[in-house]
């Protein structure tokens, strides 16, 4: 079941990262601006995607998982295809929603199975394994869109990557079963009203501070992240499969590595003191900064090729260990719930203001600049992960008492 849901997840991240590498060709044949790039990529996708996530968790906490998720899985892949039909940015942008209405149904009922599949001691590890779907996906994204961008058009690429998710909903439709709830689903104490839930949840000094800290963690990926192709393309002169190799294998190597690795760290060195399942995130993104301001403000492209997966593993090394306490800290009937609040916080502040941020920023330093305007908007929106790393510092320390209190609730 696992291996399914990791490619659903690693399919979700192919739809939502596919427009990265084809935004210089769509730049240039809609005629835009880089803050309606930051838009199409970030803001329009955000903004639907963590407000049908939370009803959708509410949801399924109480409903058949797996039919959900692949219900929403047939619908942002269709929306994936339509986008290469678009002939217009205003109906891109309405593809862009239809996307992120349909993801939003994807993680958390996931993270809800897999905690329900896997005990507390290796739960950060398995989610950890589901979250490295992102990078498989922006692997394949990346390689495969560069590719059949360079043969065939941005919107035929748009076509190829949407449809074969479809049949992955049929593939999870059939294949997977229901697991059983770790509480009866029946039982009282598993219907709790959402408002309730959204409010147990946020009283959490430490989810607030990790939440938050994932939130800049995204800002930093999405934000910066997201216009990595443009400028490989304008400050290096690179071509779009030579980009589309090239962050594939970063993704690869660094965010699945990185990712698996900081779940795997943490259920060892967590076992001792609870603090590390946040404090191991803090302390790889204060390391990831100095790569970052360097890769932004050198010329030498064969270096960037080979430093450029160092900050990328250190900084993803965050997720799974985030989603592990955030279950941690609630009951079975609230896990989906406190996944949804997390991506909720996580995407609309890092998915929804990060590339618009970075986008209107370069606009502004283009005037003076010039093409370098990008990559000084990307240096300044790096030093966001100084932040991450201290709100994930101040997330460990706050741990100890938010898990006590839940377990003396819990009668533990």
């Amino acid at each position: 079941m696992l291996v399914i849901l990791f490619l659903v997840y690693s399919f979700s991240f192919i739809d939502r990262q596919i427009l990265v590498i084809l935004q210089e060709s769509i730049k240039a044949d809609l005629d835009l601006s880089d803050t309606q790039l930051g838009l199409l990529s970030g803001f329009s996708f955000a903004l639907f995607y963590v407000t049908a996530g939370i009803p959708i968790a509410n949801w399924a906490d109480r409903a058949n998982r797996k039919n959900i998720i692949a219900g929403a899985l047939t619908i942002w892949s269709g929306m994936t295809a339509l986008s290469g039909l678009a002939g217009s940015y205003g109906q891109l942008v309405a593809a862009r929603i239809g996307v992120g209405v349909g993801e939003a149904g994807c993680s958390p009922p996931a993270h809800s199975m897999i905690s329900d599949m896997y005990p507390a001691k290796s739960r950060a590890t398995a989610l950890s394994i589901y979250s490295a779907g992102i990078y498989i996906g922006v692997f394949a994204g990346f390689l495969l869109g560069g590719y059949v961008e360079k043969y065939f058009g941005w919107r035929m690429t748009f076509m190829i990557v949407g449809l074969p998710g479809i049949l992955l909903a049929a593939l999870l439709y059939f294949t997977v079963k229901e697991p059983a709830r770790r509480i009866a689903a029946e039982s009282k104490e598993n219907k709790v009203p959402m408002k309730e839930a959204i409010a147990t949840i946020f009283k959490l000094k430490s989810f607030r501070y990790f939440s938050f800290a994932c939130a800049m963690s995204g800002f930093v990926s999405y934000g910066v992240g997201n216009f990595m192709p443009s400028y490989l393309a304008r400050s290096h002169g690179m071509s779009g499969d030579q980009i589309g190799l090239f962050l594939s294998m970063a993704s690869l190597f660094g965010g699945v590595t990185g990712t698996i690795l900081g779940g795997y760290l943490v259920d060892k060195i967590g076992k001792k003191d609870v603090r590390w399942y946040l404090w191991l995130p803090g302390i790889t993104a204060f390391l990831a900064v100095p790569f970052m301001l360097w890769i932004y403000q050198t010329d030498n492209t064969t270096a960037i090729i080979w430093v450029y997966v160092i900050p990328y593993l250190l900084g993803t090394m965050y997720l799974g260990p985030s989603i592990a306490v955030a279950h941690m800290l609630v009951g079975p009937n609230m896990r989906a719930m406190a996944s949804a609040i997390l991506l909720f916080v996580l995407n609309l502040i890092g998915l929804g203001l990060g590339p618009v941020a970075i986008g209107f920023l370069s606009d502004v330093l283009q005037e003076t600049y010039g093409t370098d305007g990008l990559r000084h908007a990307m240096t300044i929106g790096s030093t966001i992960a100084l932040a991450k790393a201290y709100l994930f510092w101040k997330g460990g320390q706050a741990l100890p008492a938010d898990l006590a209190r839940f377990k003396q609730q819990q009668g533990e």
